[in-house]
Protein backbone atom coordinates (compact mmCIF):
# COMPACT_ATOMS: atom_id res chain seq x y z
CA UNK A 1 0.00 0.00 0.00
CA UNK A 2 1.42 3.36 -1.00
CA UNK A 3 2.09 6.31 1.26
CA UNK A 4 -0.44 8.19 -0.86
CA UNK A 5 -3.16 5.72 0.08
CA UNK A 6 -2.22 5.88 3.76
CA UNK A 7 -2.57 9.67 3.66
CA UNK A 8 -5.92 9.31 1.92
CA UNK A 9 -7.12 6.91 4.61
CA UNK A 10 -6.15 9.33 7.38
CA UNK A 11 -8.10 12.11 5.65
CA UNK A 12 -11.15 9.83 5.28
CA UNK A 13 -11.00 8.86 8.96
CA UNK A 14 -10.67 12.51 9.97
CA UNK A 15 -13.72 13.34 7.88
CA UNK A 16 -15.59 10.54 9.61
CA UNK A 17 -14.73 11.96 13.02
CA UNK A 18 -15.84 15.46 11.94
CA UNK A 19 -19.07 14.10 10.47
CA UNK A 20 -19.89 12.14 13.60
CA UNK A 21 -19.32 15.16 15.87
CA UNK A 22 -20.83 17.87 13.66
CA UNK A 23 -24.22 17.86 15.41
CA UNK A 24 -22.65 18.27 18.84
CA UNK A 25 -20.42 21.12 17.69
CA UNK A 26 -23.40 22.94 16.19
CA UNK A 27 -25.41 22.58 19.38
CA UNK A 28 -28.09 20.54 17.62
CA UNK A 29 -30.21 17.98 19.43
CA UNK A 30 -28.60 14.57 19.55
CA UNK A 31 -29.80 12.22 16.81
CA UNK A 32 -30.52 8.53 17.35
CA UNK A 33 -27.34 6.49 17.27
CA UNK A 34 -26.55 4.85 13.91
CA UNK A 35 -26.56 1.08 13.84
CA UNK A 36 -23.04 1.14 12.40
CA UNK A 37 -20.23 3.22 13.84
CA UNK A 38 -18.56 4.54 10.65
CA UNK A 39 -15.16 5.07 12.22
CA UNK A 40 -15.21 1.60 13.72
CA UNK A 41 -16.31 0.09 10.40
CA UNK A 42 -13.54 1.90 8.51
CA UNK A 43 -10.90 0.76 10.97
CA UNK A 44 -12.27 -2.78 10.82
CA UNK A 45 -12.06 -2.62 7.03
CA UNK A 46 -8.46 -1.48 7.18
CA UNK A 47 -7.50 -4.19 9.67
CA UNK A 48 -9.21 -6.82 7.52
CA UNK A 49 -7.38 -5.51 4.48
CA UNK A 50 -4.05 -5.65 6.31
CA UNK A 51 -4.83 -9.25 7.27
CA UNK A 52 -5.63 -10.20 3.69
CA UNK A 53 -9.37 -10.77 4.39
CA UNK A 54 -10.58 -8.96 1.27
CA UNK A 55 -14.31 -9.89 1.36
CA UNK A 56 -14.54 -8.83 5.00
CA UNK A 57 -12.66 -5.59 4.24
CA UNK A 58 -15.07 -4.77 1.39
CA UNK A 59 -18.12 -5.36 3.62
CA UNK A 60 -16.76 -3.12 6.40
CA UNK A 61 -15.92 -0.32 3.97
CA UNK A 62 -19.41 -0.60 2.46
CA UNK A 63 -20.97 -0.36 5.92
CA UNK A 64 -18.88 2.75 6.64
CA UNK A 65 -19.81 4.29 3.28
CA UNK A 66 -23.52 3.74 3.98
CA UNK A 67 -23.25 5.20 7.47
CA UNK A 68 -21.71 8.52 6.37
CA UNK A 69 -22.73 8.53 2.70
CA UNK A 70 -19.10 8.82 1.57
CA UNK A 71 -18.44 8.12 -2.15
CA UNK A 72 -14.70 7.62 -1.52
CA UNK A 73 -15.40 4.75 0.87
CA UNK A 74 -18.02 3.35 -1.52
CA UNK A 75 -15.47 3.34 -4.34
CA UNK A 76 -12.91 1.61 -2.12
CA UNK A 77 -15.44 -1.04 -1.11
CA UNK A 78 -16.27 -1.63 -4.79
CA UNK A 79 -12.67 -2.06 -5.89
CA UNK A 80 -11.73 -4.38 -3.00
CA UNK A 81 -14.85 -6.50 -3.63
CA UNK A 82 -13.91 -6.82 -7.31
CA UNK A 83 -10.39 -7.90 -6.42
CA UNK A 84 -11.83 -10.44 -3.98
CA UNK A 85 -14.10 -11.84 -6.75
CA UNK A 86 -17.15 -10.88 -4.67
CA UNK A 87 -19.20 -9.64 -7.61
CA UNK A 88 -22.53 -9.40 -5.76
CA UNK A 89 -20.95 -7.31 -3.03
CA UNK A 90 -19.18 -5.19 -5.66
CA UNK A 91 -22.54 -4.58 -7.31
CA UNK A 92 -24.06 -3.33 -4.05
CA UNK A 93 -21.10 -1.03 -3.44
CA UNK A 94 -21.26 0.24 -7.01
CA UNK A 95 -24.93 1.17 -6.66
CA UNK A 96 -24.12 3.19 -3.55
CA UNK A 97 -21.18 4.80 -5.35
CA UNK A 98 -23.56 5.78 -8.18
CA UNK A 99 -26.02 7.31 -5.72
CA UNK A 100 -23.36 9.29 -3.87
CA UNK A 101 -21.39 10.43 -6.93
CA UNK A 102 -23.95 10.82 -9.73
CA UNK A 103 -22.81 11.53 -13.25
CA UNK A 104 -21.26 8.13 -14.11
CA UNK A 105 -17.55 8.87 -13.95
CA UNK A 106 -15.18 6.85 -16.11
CA UNK A 107 -14.11 4.85 -13.08
CA UNK A 108 -17.72 3.97 -12.24
CA UNK A 109 -18.44 2.95 -15.82
CA UNK A 110 -15.29 0.82 -15.93
CA UNK A 111 -16.38 -1.12 -12.84
CA UNK A 112 -19.90 -1.50 -14.25
CA UNK A 113 -18.46 -2.86 -17.50
CA UNK A 114 -16.27 -5.31 -15.64
CA UNK A 115 -19.16 -6.58 -13.50
CA UNK A 116 -21.44 -7.02 -16.50
CA UNK A 117 -18.72 -8.92 -18.35
CA UNK A 118 -17.96 -11.16 -15.38
CA UNK A 119 -21.66 -11.92 -14.97
CA UNK A 120 -21.95 -12.84 -18.66
CA UNK A 121 -24.50 -10.05 -19.27
CA UNK A 122 -23.60 -9.46 -22.90
CA UNK A 123 -26.04 -6.66 -23.80
CA UNK A 124 -25.37 -4.72 -20.61
CA UNK A 125 -21.62 -5.13 -21.10
CA UNK A 126 -21.92 -3.95 -24.71
CA UNK A 127 -23.79 -0.81 -23.67
CA UNK A 128 -21.37 0.04 -20.88
CA UNK A 129 -18.29 -0.70 -22.98
CA UNK A 130 -19.57 1.34 -25.94
CA UNK A 131 -20.16 4.34 -23.67
CA UNK A 132 -16.73 3.89 -22.12
CA UNK A 133 -14.93 3.64 -25.46
CA UNK A 134 -16.65 6.85 -26.63
CA UNK A 135 -15.06 8.87 -23.81
CA UNK A 136 -11.67 10.62 -24.15
CA UNK A 137 -8.99 8.05 -23.27
CA UNK A 138 -11.81 5.68 -22.36
CA UNK A 139 -10.02 2.86 -24.17
CA UNK A 140 -7.67 2.48 -21.19
CA UNK A 141 -10.56 1.89 -18.78
CA UNK A 142 -12.19 -0.40 -21.36
CA UNK A 143 -9.04 -2.46 -21.63
CA UNK A 144 -8.85 -2.73 -17.82
CA UNK A 145 -12.46 -3.95 -17.66
CA UNK A 146 -11.88 -6.54 -20.39
CA UNK A 147 -8.66 -7.78 -18.78
CA UNK A 148 -10.37 -8.13 -15.40
CA UNK A 149 -13.03 -10.42 -16.91
CA UNK A 150 -10.68 -12.78 -18.75
CA UNK A 151 -10.58 -15.30 -15.90
CA UNK A 152 -14.37 -15.66 -15.68
CA UNK A 153 -15.65 -15.00 -19.20
CA UNK A 154 -12.82 -15.46 -21.75
CA UNK A 155 -15.19 -16.22 -24.65
CA UNK A 156 -17.25 -13.08 -23.99
CA UNK A 157 -14.09 -10.98 -23.79
CA UNK A 158 -13.01 -12.33 -27.18
CA UNK A 159 -16.44 -11.44 -28.61
CA UNK A 160 -16.16 -7.91 -27.23
CA UNK A 161 -12.66 -7.51 -28.62
CA UNK A 162 -13.81 -8.59 -32.06
CA UNK A 163 -16.70 -6.13 -31.90
CA UNK A 164 -14.40 -3.25 -30.94
CA UNK A 165 -12.05 -3.92 -33.86
CA UNK A 166 -14.82 -4.59 -36.38
CA UNK A 167 -16.75 -1.46 -35.41
CA UNK A 168 -13.63 0.73 -35.39
CA UNK A 169 -14.21 1.81 -31.80
CA UNK A 170 -10.54 2.39 -31.02
CA UNK A 171 -9.19 5.94 -31.47
CA UNK A 172 -6.38 6.75 -33.86
CA UNK A 173 -3.90 6.23 -31.05
CA UNK A 174 -1.02 3.82 -31.61
CA UNK A 175 -0.77 2.90 -27.92
CA UNK A 176 -4.45 1.90 -27.87
CA UNK A 177 -4.01 -0.44 -30.84
CA UNK A 178 -0.82 -1.92 -29.40
CA UNK A 179 -2.48 -2.53 -26.02
CA UNK A 180 -5.54 -4.24 -27.50
CA UNK A 181 -3.25 -6.26 -29.76
CA UNK A 182 -1.40 -7.44 -26.68
CA UNK A 183 -4.66 -8.58 -25.04
CA UNK A 184 -5.64 -10.47 -28.22
CA UNK A 185 -2.24 -12.16 -28.17
CA UNK A 186 -2.64 -13.19 -24.52
CA UNK A 187 -6.04 -14.64 -25.38
CA UNK A 188 -4.37 -16.67 -28.16
CA UNK A 189 -6.52 -15.21 -30.95
CA UNK A 190 -4.19 -15.20 -33.99
CA UNK A 191 -6.87 -14.04 -36.48
CA UNK A 192 -7.78 -11.11 -34.28
CA UNK A 193 -4.08 -10.29 -33.78
CA UNK A 194 -3.59 -10.29 -37.55
CA UNK A 195 -6.63 -8.02 -38.00
CA UNK A 196 -5.23 -5.56 -35.44
CA UNK A 197 -1.80 -5.61 -37.06
CA UNK A 198 -3.42 -4.96 -40.44
CA UNK A 199 -5.23 -1.93 -39.04
CA UNK A 200 -2.09 -0.68 -37.33
CA UNK A 201 0.00 -0.95 -40.51
CA UNK A 202 -2.68 0.93 -42.46
CA UNK A 203 -3.14 3.65 -39.86
CA UNK A 204 0.51 4.15 -38.87
CA UNK A 205 2.57 3.15 -41.93
CA UNK A 206 5.73 5.05 -40.97
CA UNK A 207 5.81 4.16 -37.28
CA UNK A 208 8.72 1.87 -36.31
CA UNK A 209 6.83 0.75 -33.19
CA UNK A 210 4.44 -1.07 -35.52
CA UNK A 211 7.26 -3.24 -36.83
CA UNK A 212 8.46 -3.81 -33.28
CA UNK A 213 4.98 -4.98 -32.31
CA UNK A 214 4.85 -7.36 -35.25
CA UNK A 215 8.26 -8.76 -34.31
CA UNK A 216 7.19 -9.19 -30.69
CA UNK A 217 4.00 -11.03 -31.67
CA UNK A 218 5.89 -13.26 -34.10
CA UNK A 219 8.42 -14.06 -31.39
CA UNK A 220 5.71 -14.90 -28.86
CA UNK A 221 4.08 -17.16 -31.47
CA UNK A 222 7.38 -19.04 -31.87
CA UNK A 223 8.07 -17.66 -35.37
CA UNK A 224 11.58 -16.50 -34.54
CA UNK A 225 12.98 -16.39 -38.08
CA UNK A 226 10.17 -14.13 -39.27
CA UNK A 227 10.60 -11.94 -36.19
CA UNK A 228 14.31 -11.67 -36.94
CA UNK A 229 13.61 -10.55 -40.51
CA UNK A 230 11.26 -7.80 -39.31
CA UNK A 231 13.84 -6.56 -36.80
CA UNK A 232 16.60 -6.56 -39.40
CA UNK A 233 14.51 -4.19 -41.50
CA UNK A 234 14.51 -1.69 -38.63
CA UNK A 235 18.28 -1.44 -38.24
CA UNK A 236 18.82 1.46 -40.70
CA UNK A 237 16.16 3.59 -38.96
CA UNK A 238 17.58 2.68 -35.55
CA UNK A 239 20.91 4.25 -36.44
CA UNK A 240 19.18 7.64 -36.46
CA UNK A 241 17.10 7.24 -33.30
CA UNK A 242 18.42 6.42 -29.85
CA UNK A 243 15.02 5.33 -28.38
CA UNK A 244 14.41 3.03 -31.36
CA UNK A 245 17.93 1.64 -31.02
CA UNK A 246 17.32 0.72 -27.38
CA UNK A 247 13.92 -0.82 -28.20
CA UNK A 248 15.39 -2.82 -31.09
CA UNK A 249 18.22 -4.07 -28.88
CA UNK A 250 15.64 -5.14 -26.30
CA UNK A 251 13.75 -7.21 -28.90
CA UNK A 252 16.94 -8.92 -30.09
CA UNK A 253 17.77 -9.72 -26.46
CA UNK A 254 14.25 -11.17 -25.99
CA UNK A 255 14.89 -13.35 -29.06
CA UNK A 256 17.85 -14.81 -27.20
CA UNK A 257 20.46 -12.86 -29.19
CA UNK A 258 22.26 -10.67 -26.63
CA UNK A 259 25.30 -10.36 -28.89
CA UNK A 260 23.20 -8.91 -31.71
CA UNK A 261 21.49 -6.61 -29.20
CA UNK A 262 24.91 -5.29 -28.11
CA UNK A 263 25.85 -4.75 -31.77
CA UNK A 264 22.70 -2.65 -32.32
CA UNK A 265 23.44 -0.54 -29.24
CA UNK A 266 26.99 0.06 -30.45
CA UNK A 267 25.65 2.23 -33.28
CA UNK A 268 25.43 5.98 -32.72
CA UNK A 269 26.67 8.14 -29.85
CA UNK A 270 27.68 6.32 -26.67
CA UNK A 271 27.41 7.19 -23.01
CA UNK A 272 27.89 5.39 -19.70
CA UNK A 273 24.40 3.86 -19.91
CA UNK A 274 24.92 2.36 -23.36
CA UNK A 275 28.42 1.15 -22.48
CA UNK A 276 27.09 -0.53 -19.33
CA UNK A 277 24.20 -2.19 -21.19
CA UNK A 278 26.50 -3.41 -23.94
CA UNK A 279 28.79 -4.88 -21.30
CA UNK A 280 25.86 -6.70 -19.65
CA UNK A 281 24.65 -8.07 -22.99
CA UNK A 282 28.09 -9.25 -24.07
CA UNK A 283 28.62 -10.87 -20.70
CA UNK A 284 25.29 -12.70 -21.08
CA UNK A 285 26.38 -13.83 -24.54
CA UNK A 286 29.72 -14.99 -23.05
CA UNK A 287 31.38 -13.04 -25.86
CA UNK A 288 34.91 -12.52 -24.53
CA UNK A 289 36.12 -11.04 -27.83
CA UNK A 290 33.27 -8.52 -27.80
CA UNK A 291 33.99 -7.61 -24.19
CA UNK A 292 37.66 -7.14 -24.99
CA UNK A 293 36.80 -4.83 -27.90
CA UNK A 294 34.41 -2.85 -25.71
CA UNK A 295 37.05 -2.60 -22.98
CA UNK A 296 39.51 -1.13 -25.49
CA UNK A 297 36.86 1.27 -26.84
CA UNK A 298 35.91 2.57 -23.38
CA UNK A 299 39.55 2.96 -22.34
CA UNK A 300 40.39 4.88 -25.52
CA UNK A 301 37.53 7.34 -25.01
CA UNK A 302 38.33 8.01 -21.36
CA UNK A 303 41.37 10.25 -21.02
CA UNK A 304 40.18 11.40 -17.60
CA UNK A 305 37.50 8.86 -16.67
CA UNK A 306 34.74 9.80 -14.27
CA UNK A 307 34.07 7.63 -11.19
CA UNK A 308 31.26 5.80 -13.02
CA UNK A 309 33.46 5.20 -16.07
CA UNK A 310 36.31 3.82 -13.91
CA UNK A 311 33.84 1.51 -12.20
CA UNK A 312 32.65 0.32 -15.61
CA UNK A 313 36.21 -0.26 -16.77
CA UNK A 314 36.86 -2.24 -13.61
CA UNK A 315 33.77 -4.37 -14.21
CA UNK A 316 34.77 -4.98 -17.84
CA UNK A 317 38.24 -6.03 -16.76
CA UNK A 318 36.62 -8.25 -14.12
CA UNK A 319 34.38 -9.91 -16.76
CA UNK A 320 37.45 -10.54 -18.92
CA UNK A 321 39.21 -12.02 -15.88
CA UNK A 322 41.87 -9.32 -16.14
CA UNK A 323 41.81 -9.19 -12.38
CA UNK A 324 44.96 -7.11 -11.85
CA UNK A 325 43.61 -4.44 -14.21
CA UNK A 326 40.27 -4.54 -12.42
CA UNK A 327 41.95 -4.00 -9.06
CA UNK A 328 43.83 -0.99 -10.44
CA UNK A 329 40.67 0.61 -11.84
CA UNK A 330 38.79 0.08 -8.57
CA UNK A 331 41.68 1.43 -6.52
CA UNK A 332 41.57 4.69 -8.50
CA UNK A 333 37.85 5.41 -8.31
CA UNK A 334 37.61 8.92 -6.83
CA UNK A 335 34.80 10.36 -4.73
CA UNK A 336 33.38 9.30 -1.39
CA UNK A 337 30.07 8.10 -2.86
CA UNK A 338 31.70 5.61 -5.24
CA UNK A 339 34.21 4.33 -2.70
CA UNK A 340 31.91 1.77 -1.11
CA UNK A 341 31.00 0.18 -4.46
CA UNK A 342 34.62 0.16 -5.64
CA UNK A 343 35.83 -1.49 -2.45
CA UNK A 344 33.11 -4.15 -2.63
CA UNK A 345 33.96 -4.89 -6.27
CA UNK A 346 37.57 -5.23 -5.12
CA UNK A 347 36.54 -7.85 -2.57
CA UNK A 348 34.61 -9.67 -5.29
CA UNK A 349 37.69 -9.72 -7.53
CA UNK A 350 39.92 -10.99 -4.72
CA UNK A 351 37.46 -13.83 -4.13
CA UNK A 352 37.47 -14.67 -7.86
CA UNK A 353 41.31 -14.70 -7.72
CA UNK A 354 41.09 -17.48 -5.12
CA UNK A 355 42.25 -15.13 -2.38
CA UNK A 356 39.26 -15.59 -0.04
CA UNK A 357 40.95 -14.44 3.13
CA UNK A 358 41.92 -11.11 1.54
CA UNK A 359 38.40 -10.80 0.13
CA UNK A 360 36.77 -11.31 3.50
CA UNK A 361 39.30 -9.05 5.23
CA UNK A 362 38.37 -6.33 2.73
CA UNK A 363 34.67 -6.84 3.46
CA UNK A 364 35.26 -6.79 7.21
CA UNK A 365 37.11 -3.47 6.77
CA UNK A 366 34.11 -2.07 4.89
CA UNK A 367 31.75 -3.28 7.60
CA UNK A 368 33.84 -1.57 10.29
CA UNK A 369 34.50 1.72 8.44
CA UNK A 370 32.39 4.40 10.13
CA UNK A 371 33.37 6.85 7.38
CA UNK A 372 31.32 4.96 4.78
CA UNK A 373 27.61 5.34 4.30
CA UNK A 374 25.46 2.93 6.32
CA UNK A 375 24.10 1.42 3.10
CA UNK A 376 27.62 0.57 1.94
CA UNK A 377 28.50 -1.01 5.27
CA UNK A 378 25.28 -3.02 5.23
CA UNK A 379 26.00 -4.13 1.66
CA UNK A 380 29.34 -5.38 2.91
CA UNK A 381 27.49 -7.96 5.00
CA UNK A 382 25.18 -8.86 2.11
CA UNK A 383 28.12 -9.43 -0.24
CA UNK A 384 29.94 -11.49 2.37
CA UNK A 385 26.86 -13.72 2.71
CA UNK A 386 26.69 -14.08 -1.08
CA UNK A 387 30.35 -15.10 -1.34
CA UNK A 388 29.96 -17.54 1.57
CA UNK A 389 27.08 -19.08 -0.38
CA UNK A 390 29.35 -19.47 -3.42
CA UNK A 391 31.84 -21.21 -1.15
CA UNK A 392 29.01 -23.50 0.07
CA UNK A 393 29.87 -22.47 3.62
CA UNK A 394 26.40 -22.38 5.19
CA UNK A 395 27.70 -21.74 8.69
CA UNK A 396 29.75 -18.70 7.62
CA UNK A 397 26.81 -17.40 5.57
CA UNK A 398 24.59 -17.52 8.66
CA UNK A 399 27.33 -15.81 10.69
CA UNK A 400 27.58 -12.96 8.15
CA UNK A 401 23.86 -12.29 8.49
CA UNK A 402 24.01 -12.54 12.29
CA UNK A 403 26.81 -9.96 12.46
CA UNK A 404 25.05 -7.73 9.96
CA UNK A 405 21.85 -7.71 11.97
CA UNK A 406 23.82 -7.09 15.16
CA UNK A 407 25.29 -3.99 13.51
CA UNK A 408 22.03 -2.95 11.82
CA UNK A 409 19.19 -4.32 13.95
CA UNK A 410 15.94 -4.91 12.06
CA UNK A 411 17.43 -3.82 8.74
CA UNK A 412 14.83 -4.82 6.14
CA UNK A 413 17.29 -5.80 3.41
CA UNK A 414 19.30 -8.03 5.73
CA UNK A 415 16.18 -9.64 7.22
CA UNK A 416 14.70 -10.31 3.79
CA UNK A 417 17.95 -11.76 2.41
CA UNK A 418 18.39 -13.97 5.48
CA UNK A 419 14.80 -15.21 5.09
CA UNK A 420 15.65 -16.34 1.55
CA UNK A 421 18.72 -18.11 2.95
CA UNK A 422 16.61 -19.93 5.57
CA UNK A 423 14.15 -21.04 2.89
CA UNK A 424 16.99 -22.30 0.69
CA UNK A 425 18.33 -24.24 3.69
CA UNK A 426 14.85 -25.72 4.34
CA UNK A 427 14.46 -23.93 7.68
CA UNK A 428 10.98 -22.66 6.89
CA UNK A 429 10.11 -21.64 10.45
CA UNK A 430 13.10 -19.30 10.57
CA UNK A 431 12.36 -17.92 7.10
CA UNK A 432 8.82 -17.18 8.25
CA UNK A 433 10.08 -15.50 11.43
CA UNK A 434 12.34 -13.11 9.48
CA UNK A 435 9.65 -12.26 6.94
CA UNK A 436 7.13 -11.62 9.70
CA UNK A 437 9.68 -9.37 11.38
CA UNK A 438 9.91 -7.38 8.15
CA UNK A 439 6.12 -7.05 8.14
CA UNK A 440 6.06 -5.87 11.77
CA UNK A 441 8.46 -3.07 10.79
CA UNK A 442 6.91 -2.38 7.37
CA UNK A 443 3.40 -3.88 7.22
CA UNK A 444 2.96 -2.89 3.57
CA UNK A 445 6.26 -4.36 2.31
CA UNK A 446 4.99 -5.98 -0.88
CA UNK A 447 8.07 -8.15 -1.44
CA UNK A 448 7.83 -9.64 2.06
CA UNK A 449 4.06 -10.18 1.78
CA UNK A 450 4.52 -12.02 -1.48
CA UNK A 451 7.59 -13.97 -0.32
CA UNK A 452 5.90 -15.15 2.88
CA UNK A 453 2.66 -16.01 1.10
CA UNK A 454 4.49 -17.92 -1.61
CA UNK A 455 6.68 -19.75 0.93
CA UNK A 456 3.66 -20.87 2.95
CA UNK A 457 1.90 -22.02 -0.24
CA UNK A 458 4.94 -23.79 -1.64
CA UNK A 459 6.54 -25.28 1.45
CA UNK A 460 3.64 -25.83 3.89
CA UNK A 461 -0.05 -26.69 3.75
CA UNK A 462 -1.17 -23.38 5.25
CA UNK A 463 -2.79 -22.37 1.99
CA UNK A 464 -5.54 -20.14 3.36
CA UNK A 465 -3.03 -18.11 5.34
CA UNK A 466 -0.83 -17.90 2.24
CA UNK A 467 -3.78 -16.63 0.21
CA UNK A 468 -4.47 -13.85 2.71
CA UNK A 469 -0.87 -12.61 2.50
CA UNK A 470 -0.77 -12.78 -1.28
CA UNK A 471 -4.09 -10.95 -1.48
CA UNK A 472 -2.60 -8.12 0.54
CA UNK A 473 0.26 -7.95 -1.96
CA UNK A 474 -2.25 -7.99 -4.85
CA UNK A 475 -4.09 -4.99 -3.43
CA UNK A 476 -0.84 -3.01 -3.31
CA UNK A 477 0.56 -4.10 -6.69
CA UNK A 478 -2.07 -5.91 -8.81
CA UNK A 479 0.00 -5.92 -12.02
CA UNK A 480 3.17 -7.49 -10.56
CA UNK A 481 4.01 -10.73 -12.44
CA UNK A 482 5.64 -12.37 -9.39
CA UNK A 483 2.54 -11.71 -7.29
CA UNK A 484 0.22 -12.96 -10.05
CA UNK A 485 2.35 -16.13 -10.17
CA UNK A 486 2.08 -16.55 -6.38
CA UNK A 487 -1.69 -16.10 -6.56
CA UNK A 488 -1.99 -18.68 -9.33
CA UNK A 489 0.23 -21.09 -7.40
CA UNK A 490 -1.80 -20.88 -4.19
CA UNK A 491 -5.01 -21.39 -6.19
CA UNK A 492 -3.44 -24.57 -7.60
CA UNK A 493 -2.53 -25.72 -4.11
CA UNK A 494 -6.15 -25.11 -3.09
CA UNK A 495 -7.28 -27.47 -5.86
CA UNK A 496 -8.43 -24.75 -8.27
CA UNK A 497 -6.22 -25.81 -11.17
CA UNK A 498 -8.23 -24.32 -14.04
CA UNK A 499 -8.59 -21.00 -12.25
CA UNK A 500 -4.86 -21.06 -11.47
CA UNK A 501 -3.98 -21.66 -15.11
CA UNK A 502 -5.28 -18.27 -16.27
CA UNK A 503 -3.24 -16.37 -13.67
CA UNK A 504 -0.07 -18.34 -14.39
CA UNK A 505 -0.44 -17.76 -18.14
CA UNK A 506 -0.89 -14.05 -17.49
CA UNK A 507 2.20 -13.96 -15.25
CA UNK A 508 4.35 -15.75 -17.83
CA UNK A 509 3.18 -13.42 -20.58
CA UNK A 510 4.44 -10.52 -18.49
CA UNK A 511 7.70 -12.09 -17.37
CA UNK A 512 9.62 -15.04 -18.82
CA UNK A 513 10.76 -16.57 -15.55
CA UNK A 514 11.82 -20.19 -14.83
CA UNK A 515 9.73 -20.41 -11.63
CA UNK A 516 6.59 -19.25 -13.44
CA UNK A 517 7.27 -21.60 -16.37
CA UNK A 518 7.72 -24.50 -13.95
CA UNK A 519 4.45 -23.72 -12.16
CA UNK A 520 2.64 -23.40 -15.48
CA UNK A 521 4.05 -26.72 -16.66
CA UNK A 522 2.99 -28.50 -13.46
CA UNK A 523 -0.58 -27.17 -13.60
CA UNK A 524 -0.92 -28.10 -17.28
CA UNK A 525 0.39 -31.59 -16.52
CA UNK A 526 -2.19 -32.08 -13.75
CA UNK A 527 -4.90 -30.91 -16.17
CA UNK A 528 -3.81 -33.56 -18.66
CA UNK A 529 -2.23 -31.14 -21.16
CA UNK A 530 1.12 -32.89 -21.05
CA UNK A 531 2.54 -31.81 -24.42
CA UNK A 532 2.09 -28.14 -23.56
CA UNK A 533 3.42 -28.82 -20.06
CA UNK A 534 6.64 -30.25 -21.53
CA UNK A 535 7.03 -27.10 -23.61
CA UNK A 536 7.05 -24.94 -20.48
CA UNK A 537 9.36 -27.33 -18.64
CA UNK A 538 11.76 -27.03 -21.59
CA UNK A 539 11.52 -23.24 -21.47
CA UNK A 540 12.26 -23.24 -17.73
CA UNK A 541 15.25 -25.52 -18.38
CA UNK A 542 16.62 -23.11 -20.99
CA UNK A 543 16.23 -20.16 -18.64
CA UNK A 544 17.81 -21.88 -15.63
CA UNK A 545 18.71 -25.58 -15.87
CA UNK A 546 19.14 -26.09 -12.12
CA UNK A 547 16.05 -24.12 -11.08
CA UNK A 548 14.70 -25.52 -7.81
CA UNK A 549 11.03 -25.01 -8.71
CA UNK A 550 11.62 -26.89 -11.97
CA UNK A 551 13.31 -29.81 -10.21
CA UNK A 552 10.45 -30.06 -7.68
CA UNK A 553 7.82 -29.89 -10.42
CA UNK A 554 9.49 -32.64 -12.46
CA UNK A 555 9.72 -34.85 -9.37
CA UNK A 556 6.09 -34.28 -8.40
CA UNK A 557 4.62 -35.02 -11.85
CA UNK A 558 7.12 -37.76 -12.69
CA UNK A 559 8.13 -36.11 -15.97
Amino acid sequence: MSNLYCCGLRVSLLLLLLTCSAAALAGKPAQPLAKVDPLEASLAGEFALQSGHLPEAARHYLDAAKAVQDPVLAERATRIALLADQDALAGQALQLWYALAPGRSQSERMVATSLALRAGQKRQAQRELAALMAEPKGWRAGLTALTGAVGKQPALVVTMLNDIIRQGSLPNDLQAWLSFGGLAQRLEQPKLVDAIIGQVVTRFPAEPKVALLRAQLLREAGKTEQAREVLAGLEPAAQQSSPLRWALAGEFAALGEPGKAAQVLAQGAQDDASYAQRAALLDTAKDKAGLAALYAEVKQGATEPSPSRRLLLGQLAESLEHYDDALRWYANVPGQQAQGVARMRTANVLHAMQRPQQAFDALHAIQADAGLRDDDRRDGYLLEAELRLKDKDASAERDAFARGLAAFPDNLELLYARALMWERQDQIDKAEADLRRVLVIAPDNVAALNALGYTLADRTQRYREALELIDRARVADPGNAAIIDSYGWVLFKLGKSREALDYLRRAYTQQKDPDIASHLGQVLWVLGQKDEARKYFDEARKLEPDNRALQRALREVGA
